[in-house]
């Protein structure tokens, strides 16, 4: 049962910013109807399809192709990966093999769900993976990843849940010359925990863990990625954007370790937050562990309001203020969802970002014209 459940504390340094409570309280939700059709969640592309409602695989709405449905218990030591057995989802593919445009959906109508996922990639195997989370309840996930010598995944995820929760916990080892790139945007009313634990096991390997938060109204969301190189020549990139309105908070902790024989690494973490009021909040927290001496390691982390500057000059171009301060926004994010490949799927992603920031500015714009002062019965009216 939900109310049993033992959830990680706050008092641990790693979980300080997750919102345990707001994940238990959608743990104990009430099913009800979400109202959403599954094949409107689907990008209207060509490939496999799977739908899981609930947790549970639905075929009517799916054609797996390579992709098999099977249950299994993850081996993790993560708190909230552990809880993640039951039906899932595995893609095991051979050497030279591909398969793109690869969808995999979440329904969720209140309580908690657990899918666990396995991605195996043989040397220059080649796969691409889209998953969209909508609906409402806590959808718990994990994913653990293989990537052998000259492999390529690229992975995108969209949280849309209207709210809940959603746990993500992504564990990869990524070999020789292979390259991983998971690319996250979190647009939806939901809680979120993102989890990486990404291991470059071999000369050459490249990992990316990015992507944007978008928060509004009173809402937490947090990304959690650690990578470590253990070999030479390797490269890894973590760059996030947060936008946090009214009062909500959005949290980044991006971990770079490099065990002393991962010479010649090159690690980057670009971690930016961006406060469309002063009442929000963006936390960041980059950290660097190094044990080589022969290394490319750099780390920016950042948190302001919109450019002035930029907003001015616009304005004076004729950019009604609204207008301009969406435009500066939608660059913002922009610059975090670049890096997926498929074009399709780079504008879905644009796409929902762009849903979140109208309606996010017309509330602002609504809170405004309900304010004493937008009334005129502030002081001294």
């Amino acid at each position: 049962m939900a109310s049993t459940l033992e959830l990680p504390s706050p008092r641990l340094e790693e979980w300080r910013w997750a919102d345990m409570q707001a994940l238990r309280a959608a743990a104990d939700a009430a099913p009800r109807d979400a109202g959403i059709k599954p094949a409107d969640l689907f990008l209207d592309f060509d490939g496999p399809r799977l739908l899981f409602v609930d947790g549970v695989f639905e075929p009517a709405h799916s054609r797996p192709g390579p992709v098999k449905v099977a249950r299994f218990a993850p081996e993790t030591a993560h708190p909230l990966g552990e809880l993640a057995e039951g039906e899932g989802w595995v893609l095991s593919l051979d050497a030279q093999a591909a398969v793109t445009g690869i969808q995999i959906v979440h329904l969720g109508t209140g309580g908690e769900s657990h899918v666990p996922a396995r991605i195996t990639l043989a040397e220059d195997a080649v796969a691409s993976v889209v998953e969209t989370y909508a609906g409402a309840g806590w959808a718990n996930r994990i994913a653990q990843i293989t990537l052998a010598r000259g492999a390529r995944l690229m992975r995108s995820v969209r949280l849309l849940q209207a709210d809940g929760f959603v746990s993500i916990r992504d564990e990869a080892e990524i070999g020789e010359a292979a390259s991983l790139v998971s690319i996250f945007l979190g647009a939806g009313g939901m809680g979120s925990r993102i989890d990486g634990a990404l291991t470059l096991t071999g000369k050459g390997a490249f990992a990316e863990m990015g992507g944007a938060l978008l928060t509004s109204d009173k809402q937490r969301q947090e990304a959690a990625v650690s990578v470590r190189h253990e070999a030479i020549e390797g490269t890894s990139r973590q760059l996030w954007r947060a936008v946090a309105a009214n009062r909500s908070v959005a949290s980044l902790a991006a971990r770079v370790e490099v065990a002393r024989d991962a010479q010649q690494t090159d690690g980057e973490q670009s971690l930016r937050g961006l406060l469309l009021e002063r009442g929000a909040t963006v936390n960041l927290k980059p950290e660097l562990e190094i044990f080589a001496d022969d290394v490319k390691c750099a780390h920016g982390a950042t948190v302001g309001e919109l450019d002035q500057r930029a907003l001015f000059y616009l304005q004076s171009r004729g950019v009604p203020e609204p207008r301009a301060k969406a435009l500066l926004t939608r660059a913002f994010v922009a610059d975090a969802v670049s890096r997926i490949g498929e074009e399709k799927v780079r504008a879905a992603f644009e796409a929902d970002a762009e849903a979140w920031l109208e309606n996010s500015l017309s509330h602002r714009e609504r809170e405004g014209a309900r304010s004493p002062e937008a009334s005129g019965k502030g002081e001294g009216a």
